[in-house]
């Protein structure tokens, strides 16, 4: 296949629609379309930087098609960029999938850093950052008590995410898997209710029973060893 068209893997604001680079806006208003998870969402900061383009949705029912249909407009010449909801495309969003097929069929990929939950957490925390392991989500149902008690032996700093629906029963399940370890949880980072909760699982936990949960949350769990 000629490989004539590129990919650009742009990162996007995690929340605060200022936290875009130069860079990033440059190539959104540079490229021929974009590839998205949701119209809605995308279009938010699309229209705050006054860019417009034909839009691309992949989800989990359409990525094998839709994977095909922007490897043509690639073959033809087209530059695309890749963004998620919020951050950077691949990191416990979609877009590895795409990434691959753009790999194996010789079209150049370029990254646009920008924003990541992940990093900007750690850098805030207060905890180890030398060394982490990053697990995402971790399973709702089958496999998330083997997984908790596999963390519980590790002794670098973890790094997972939480949704609002969780969030309680998470920090429950660590204060009986990590009882003595010392956590750091961002919710919201970088929008208007931006919160960060320090301490054990039990003194968290405590802290938010008295309040509404609402948000996106970072859980960073501290080393084994780490002492405050």
């Amino acid at each position: 296949m000629n490989a004539t068209g590129k990919l650009y893997v742009v990162g996007t604001p995690i929340g605060n629609l200022s936290d875009i680079t130069f860079r990033a806006v440059e190539i959104l208003k540079l490229v021929d379309f974009i590839v998205c998870e949701d119209t809605r969402v995308t279009k938010i900061l699309l229209d705050h930087y006054s860019v417009t383009k034909p839009f691309v949705v992949v989800n989990a029912q359409n990525e094998s098609k839709k994977i095909e249909e922007i490897l043509e407009k690639l073959g033809n010449g087209l530059l695309c960029a890749l963004v998620s909801d919020a951050g950077t495309p691949s990191i416990s969003d979609p877009g590895t999938r795409l990434v691959n097929a753009v790999i194996k069929n010789d079209f150049e990929i370029i990254g646009i850093p920008g924003p990541s939950a992940v990093t900007l957490a750690l850098s805030i925390s207060g905890l180890p950052t030398d060394s982490f392991v990053f697990e995402g989500f971790l399973p709702q149902k089958k496999g998330r008590q083997k997984k908790l008690l596999e963390l519980s032996n590790i002794e670098r700093t973890i790094v997972l995410y939480e949704s609002t629906y969780r969030i309680e029963k998470l920090l429950s399940e660590l204060k009986e898997f990590m009882p003595n370890r010392q956590l750091a949880i961002g919710r919201e980072l970088t929008k208007k209710f931006e919160e960060v909760w320090r301490g054990t699982a039990s003194e968290i936990l405590n802290d938010l029973n008295k309040k509404i949960i609402k948000g996106e949350f970072v859980v960073i769990i501290a080393a084994k060893d780490f002492k405050m």
